[in-house]
Parts: C-alpha cells; sequence; structure tokens
C-alpha cells in the first residue's frame, strides 16, 4: 500500500492552454485543467512581448545595414559611426518600401535581400508573441490576429521613430509614411508566423478546396522555378562579365574594408537582379532608366552608375543559340504541370479512382494567375527610382509581368499536366 504524504507532492507540469504541438498533430486532445491549488502560469502582457519581438526583430534587421554602410563609406573616406548609424536606419527603412528624399532626387529601390531578412525576423516576432500570450496550437483567428497587429503597431512606433533619427540631418523621411508602411509590412509578416504557431494556417489549408490548394502549389511551384532561372541567369551573366565588375570595384580606389562594403551593397541588390532576369526571359524585360529597355529583343540604355551587379547586362537582342532563352517560361510551367499530375495520379492509383481531365486541367489552369501574382509582387517590389532625371525608372513594370506570366505559365502548366497523364496511362494499366 502507497501514499502520498504532504512533504512529497507530485511536482506539477506547466503545460499552459494546450500542450499540443502546431498543426495537425495532437488535433483532439483535451488540454489537462490546472491543478487544485496550483496557480496558473502567468502570461507576458500583449504590449510587452510585441514590443520585445519587434524590436529585436528590429535590431536583427538593422544592425547588418548599419555595418554594411559604415564599410561602403569607407571607401569615401567619410566613415563614421553617427553617420553609419543614420544611413544605415536609412537603408533600414528603404528596405520596408519607405522613399527617401535626397537632394539627387527620390530615392525608392528597396533592395529585396534586405526586405526579406525583415520579413523573415518579423515572422519569427509573431511567433515568438503567439506563444508569449499563449496561443500556440489554440486555432483562433482571433488571437492570432492580435498578436500580430500587437506586433505590427510595435512596429511602426519604431519606424516613425527611425524616420525622425534620419531627418535630423540626413535624406528627408516622412514619419507618417514610414509609420504606416512599417506598421503595415510588420503586421502582415506577424501574420504569416502567428497563423502557423497558432495553427490557424493548417486550419485554413485543410478548409480550402482542394482544386484550390493544388492550384496555389503549381502556381508557386512555377513561379519560384523561374525566379531560380532567373537567378541562375543573372549569376552567369555576372561572373561572364567579371572582369569589368572587378575594374568598377578598382576604380573606387579604396582599401578591402571599402570594397567588402560595395561588394555587399551589390549583394543586397542581388535578389531584385534576379526578379529583372526572370522578366528578361519572360519578355517584358526591365528599364535602367528613363527611355531605356533591356528585353531579349532589344537593349538600350544610358549611363548607369559603376555597380558591379550591372555589369551583367546583356549587351544587345538575343540571337542564335540564345534564343532557347524564351522557352525557360514555358518549361518551368511545363514541370510544375508535370509535377502537379504526377502527384494527382498517384492518389487516384492510391485510392482506386480515376482521376478526370477536369480534376487536372483546372488547377493546372488556375497555376497561371497564382504565378503571375507572385512574379507581378516580385516585380512591383523590385522597382523604384534611384534618383530624379535618368535615373527615375529602374525595373520592370509590374502589370505587364503579371499578365504575360498568367498566359505564359498557365499554357506551360496545361501542356505539361495533359501530357503527364497521357504517358502516365500506358504505365497506369
Amino acid at each position: 500500500m502507497s501514499s502520498v504524504t504532504p512533504d512529497q507532492p507530485s511536482r506539477p507540469v506547466d503545460v499552459g492552454p494546450d500542450t499540443r504541438p502546431s498543426g495537425r498533430a495532437g488535433a483532439g486532445r483535451r488540454v489537462p485543467a490546472p491543478r487544485a491549488g496550483e496557480p496558473p502560469r502567468r502570461r507576458a502582457p500583449l504590449a510587452v512581448a510585441a514590443g520585445v519581438a519587434a524590436g529585436w526583430a528590429a535590431i536583427t534587421s538593422c544592425l547588418p545595414v548599419v555595418v554594411v554602410l559604415w564599410l561602403f563609406q569607407l571607401s569615401e573616406d567619410a566613415a563614421s559611426l553617427l553617420g553609419a548609424v543614420r544611413a544605415g536606419l536609412a537603408g533600414w527603412l528603404l528596405g520596408h518600401g519607405v522613399p527617401l528624399a535626397t537632394g539627387a532626387g527620390p530615392v525608392a529601390l528597396a533592395p529585396l535581400a534586405l526586405t526579406a531578412l525583415a520579413f523573415w525576423r518579423l515572422t519569427r516576432a509573431g511567433v515568438h508573441t503567439s506563444r508569449a500570450i499563449g496561443a500556440r496550437g489554440s486555432r483562433s483567428v482571433p488571437r492570432a490576429v492580435t498578436a500580430a497587429g500587437a506586433v505590427g503597431i510595435a512596429y511602426a512606433v519604431l519606424g516613425a521613430l527611425a524616420a525622425l533619427a534620419v531627418g535630423t540631418g540626413g535624406p528627408g523621411v516622412s514619419p507618417v509614411r514610414a509609420g504606416v508602411t512599417l506598421g503595415v509590412f510588420g503586421g502582415l509578416a506577424a501574420l504569416v508566423g502567428a497563423a502557423r504557431t497558432t495553427g490557424v494556417a493548417g486550419l485554413l489549408a485543410a478548409r480550402a478546396p482542394a482544386p484550390l490548394r493544388d492550384a496555389l502549389r503549381t502556381g508557386l511551384v512555377a513561379g519560384l522555378l523561374l525566379l531560380a532561372a532567373g537567378g541562375g541567369a543573372a549569376g552567369l551573366a555576372v561572373a561572364t562579365g567579371g572582369g569589368d565588375a572587378a575594374d568598377m570595384i578598382g576604380a573606387y580606389r579604396t582599401g578591402v574594408a571599402g570594397q567588402a562594403g560595395i561588394t555587399l551593397v551589390s549583394l543586397a541588390y542581388a535578389p531584385n537582379a534576379t526578379v529583372w532576369s526572370a522578366s528578361y526571359l519572360l519578355g517584358p524585360g526591365f528599364a535602367m532608366g528613363t527611355d531605356t529597355a533591356v528585353r531579349t529583343s532589344e537593349v538600350s540604355v544610358a549611363a548607369l552608375p559603376a555597380v558591379p551587379l550591372l555589369a551583367g547586362l546583356p549587351r544587345g537582342p538575343v540571337d542564335g543559340l540564345g534564343a532557347g532563352l524564351l522557352a525557360v517560361p514555358v518549361l518551368a510551367g511545363m514541370a510544375a504541370g508535370c509535377l502537379l499530375a504526377r502527384r494527382l495520379v498517384r492518389l487516384a492509383a492510391e485510392e482506386r479512382a480515376t482521376l478526370r481531365w477536369a480534376g487536372l486541367l483546372g488547377p493546372a489552369a488556375l497555376a497561371g494567375p497564382v504565378a503571375g501574382l507572385l512574379l507581378g509582387a516580385a516585380a512591383a517590389a523590385s522597382a523604384g527610382p534611384l534618383g530624379g532625371g535618368r535615373l527615375a525608372e529602374i525595373g520592370p513594370v509590374g502589370w505587364q509581368v503579371a499578365a504575360v506570366a498568367t498566359a505564359v505559365i498557365g499554357v506551360g502548366a496545361l501542356l505539361g499536366a495533359a501530357t503527364t497523364k497521357v504517358l502516365a496511362r500506358p504505365a497506369a494499366r
């Protein structure tokens, strides 16, 4: 016979409001209620949790910019801690899409590498805030939105403060514009992390119709394949023009630190070049200044800044074997359509059912608009002015890229899906 004495209490386990992991695991499990006499676990206030998470996201995304721009300033023998901090804050705001007013005109060409870093850090802020308020695994849409909104508000305050700091002796930045832009950016990014942590993302995916899920998956795959092809083409072009890039870096006549800063600034705009290259492969191309065009059928550019990344610009229209580049967008759509068909054929075989044409061609056709929206948004985000005059137009036109991508990838996905289904019939027998 055993007994529990008062001086040997069982150790309580703090389970919080939910011990289930995010996703479908643990669905339907009832969360144990707190034991009698056990004090409830203290949660961090929402404002504190969101403020700390947003502040850490801001620090981890802004500090690399300060270091890079400090190195870049070494090329001009004008490096100072205060100047680097002010320039870093300005670059940090620019990475979120906040335009800067300079003596040469407005600057709004966001470095997408910094944009991606800030977005990732803010998704983590959404994750940490959701956990701090006890919303993990709750599958509660209001709690996910609340956590994301709190992060967005805290990030908006930080953006307005950064704009005020930059405005004292640096480029002109509107605190209101900075606060609104960073608030929306931070809220949307944090919502991605909060939705996954609370399980809302999995819940919405489970409730969405299967053809819609297949279309989203196929369109995203096609868009990412085309961006990967664009990145490969851009990298190959820069490598081919490596001598020109080296001459551009050497023209700054700076030390190793300054050259490293110039190289890192170029790398910050590498994702922009990837999107521009994908737009080039699609056909609309991009502009490198007012009244300029870089397309497979035409290349007309004016004098450009001495930036190593621009050493890979094409010299003229595509001819000869280079014309095969025009097939890359169609091949990306066909590859995505092939993957869609193989997946649906396999599922139909497992369920001993027949895959109907409508169930295959419908998602394949919808993949075109999905990829078009993705690539059009990326094109719009990668473009912007670098000042007034001839540099007022840099990058592709978003709606043109979206329209062409919708048509080309949609046709490619249909061809790939239909061909895969036809070729899979003998194997199925």
